[in-house]
């Protein structure tokens, strides 16, 4: 991830720097934090010596966004930050990175803004839409700033998917039968979106069943949540790109109308215009499950066609390969492994004002679990082999698995759609939104707030 200082010089032009060199000839710590990437050495040494002296960490956060991009300087930043820290992490920038996120009280010097801007649109000009001073002060953003990270693409490097072209069944002779894909059914309307082709782009756009959805896919945490793009107090649905910024190995995905960030795992804006605006965007159900299991029992599916506008190898297990077999994370973020691996999946629920997750193992011991949140019952039907689970309301009632359906305590069979499962009489019970995920993400950005079945 390392650029050197010309190419990185190189990526925005000189001319991007100059507002910020004259800055910093007024804030000494500004200056002194620049220099791990643009003074020259005998300023730098002179600038880090200053930093040592002034003995405060507080400016840690923009010496760690300098060695992250410095080859040469790496070392003497380095010393220094182990000096104003007393920790000994070498120039471990996924250490740092952790070594951060558990020293909240450490806030950062005022010149971290204006050096990670200039650092950060030298990488890309464009991400200056996400990054207005005004949105990035301390108490207007719903993050912190010294935790996001890039994560080593520009804007729209990871092009999303709008409005695209999907086949039928019967022509999609590319799929294989244990490809994974994303089921959707709105009102009717049934598609399936290849995780082989979605891990290339992390993001659709489009209608399904008259209904605004975007389907925000974030490789990294394993999380692939559809949400409703029509919110309130706006005339048209928002639509949804990837920024190349990253919060604790989780996607920040923005909206193309205010350039406002928002976490992909909360379906909320954490920085830019809509911070306050209360938005929280609902959740539609979705299913991972095999190519197989979803066109046998939703023969009228349509797919994603190959033919997206962009070439990639959307070969079968190609994208993510090494990170998806790895039990390693690639970007920093806390856990708790006490009881379940980082990247172990669970299926997250977060409805009726409470959260709740279940390890995907725990339908290894039997593929429908009785269970509620909030008080409010829930049946889930899983199957580890497929990673598919889907959850619905049970009001009062307890299922067991019958073939491919549900039979209550009285002996009744239950049929199971997309939407809800059917009683003989008609009865419908909801399905429940929810979504498959590792459990670092969930753990790191629901800690405490939410449970965790260990039945």
């Amino acid at each position: 991830m390392s650029i050197s200082r010309r190419s990185f010089v190189g990526l925005a032009g000189a001319g991007a720097f100059a507002p910020v060199a004259l800055w910093a000839q007024q804030d000494p710590v500004l200056e002194a934090v620049r220099s791990t990437l643009f003074g020259r050495r005998t300023e730098f040494e002179a600038h880090m010596a200053f930093l040592k002296d002034r003995g405060n960490p507080d400016v840690v956060p923009a010496l760690l966004t300098g060695m992250r991009f410095s080859d040469r300087r790496r070392d003497d930043i380095v010393e220094v930050m182990e000096a104003l820290t007393g920790k000994q992490l070498g120039t471990n920038w996924f250490e740092w990175m952790l070594w951060q996120e558990r020293n909240p009280q450490v806030v950062p010097h005022p010149s971290l803004i204006p050096f990670k801007r200039e650092v950060l649109l030298g990488v890309d000009s464009n991400f200056d839409v996400f990054l207005q001073p005004e949105y990035l002060q301390r108490d207007k953003m719903k993050i912190r700033l010294e935790e996001i990270a890039w994560g080593g693409v520009r804007k729209d490097g990871i092009p999303s998917l709008d409005n695209p072209t999907l086949i039928s069944a019967a022509n999609a002779d590319y799929m294989k039968g244990d490809d994974l894909v994303f089921g959707v059914a709105i009102n009717g309307d049934e598609r399936a979106y290849p995780l082989r082709i979605m891990g290339w782009h992390e993001m659709f756009n489009d209608v399904i069943g008259g209904v605004p959805v975007a389907l925000a896919y974030c490789t990294l945490c394993g999380s692939g949540i559809l949400f409703e793009t029509q919110v309130q107090g706006r005339q048209k649905p928002l639509v949804f790109g990837s920024s190349g910024f990253l919060y604790r190995s989780n996607k920040l995905m923005f909206d193309r109308a205010t350039h406002s960030l928002w976490n992909q795992y909360t379906g909320k804006p954490v920085v830019g215009p809509l911070v306050d605006s209360g938005l929280t965007l609902k959740q539609r159900p979705v299913v991972i499950t095999t190519w197989d299991s979803w066109k046998t029992s939703h023969p009228g599916t349509r797919v994603l066609s190959l033919n997206t506008g962009h070439r990639r190898n959307y070969g079968s297990g190609v994208v993510y390969r090494d990170y998806f077999a790895s039990s390693e994370l690639m970007f920093p973020a806390l856990v708790d492994q006490s009881k379940h691996r980082q990247k172990d999946y669970v299926f997250a629920v977060r409805q009726f004002g409470a959260a709740r997750a279940w390890p995907l193992d725990a339908f290894k011991r039997t593929p429908v679990i009785n269970d509620a949140i909030a008080g409010r019952p829930l049946v889930l039907i899983g199957d580890p082999a497929e990673r598919s689970v889907r959850a619905y309301e049970r009001k009062s009632h307890k299922f067991s698995a019958s073939g491919r359906g549900l039979r209550d305590a009285k002996g009744a069979d239950w049929t199971v759609t997309e939407e809800a499962i059917v009683g003989a009489d008609g009865t419908r019970l909801p399905r429940v939104a929810g979504h498959i995920s590792y459990w670092f993400a969930w753990d790191n950005y629901m800690g405490d707030a939410a449970s965790v079945y260990d039945g």
